[in-house]
């Protein structure tokens, strides 16, 4: 009977042990993004002093803005929750100033971004040169930029989500749109 009594508790105890799970949560994941197949195509607005190739993911939509000025459109990627802001000035005697406060609203990103990344461009061609400023890290915009012809035209661009800003989710996302923006400054003319 004894022996019948140790078997019995040690079955129970090899069960009663061997049920338990332990929990392990499991990692956060993200979403699949899928991606269209690029196409580009010129910019429609008629009117507007300046002219480039977007991506047809993309659609142009006035800046309602309560500041926003004269030719300031927004580049919508709806599927993305993203847009390129971009504003336009004319020069009057004022390229410093405006070149000056490209830099610092690039340079308001430098609490939250690991790195911002200057890179010149130049198309004495188009007489278009500007800078691109490519900002790493989790801050609100990760590419900013600014065109001009030196003389009349001075274009600025700046690419923001609509959500809050995470590089590890954003990062395909800002890899797909980034040459899309870089082909827009390379294509861009001046109408006026």
């Amino acid at each position: 009977m004894q022996k019948y009594f140790y078997t019995i508790s040690a079955l129970f105890f090899i069960i009663s042990y061997s049920c338990k799970k332990e929990y392990v949560p499991k990692p956060r994941g993200f979403f699949r993004i899928s991606f269209e197949e690029k196409v580009y195509h010129k910019l429609d607005s008629v009117g507007l002093p300046y002219n480039f190739e977007m991506p047809a993911y993309s659609k142009v939509v006035p800046d309602h803005d309560r500041l926003a000025e004269n030719y300031w459109i927004n580049l919508k990627i709806p599927a993305h929750k993203a847009e390129v802001n971009i504003s336009y000035k004319t020069v009057k005697n004022n390229l410093e100033q405006l070149m000056l406060d490209s830099y610092r609203l690039a340079h308001k990103h430098d609490v939250k971004a690991d790195a911002i990344n200057e890179r010149v461009f130049v198309s004495s061609e188009k007489k278009v040169y500007g800078t691109i400023y490519m900002i790493e890290g989790n801050a609100a915009s990760p590419l900013q930029f600014y065109l001009t012809d030196s003389t009349h035209n001075f274009l600025r661009g700046a690419l923001y989500f609509r959500e809050v800003p995470n590089i590890d989710s954003l990062r395909p996302v800002i890899d797909y749109i980034r040459p899309d923006i870089i082909r827009l400054i390379e294509t861009t003319e001046w109408t006026h």
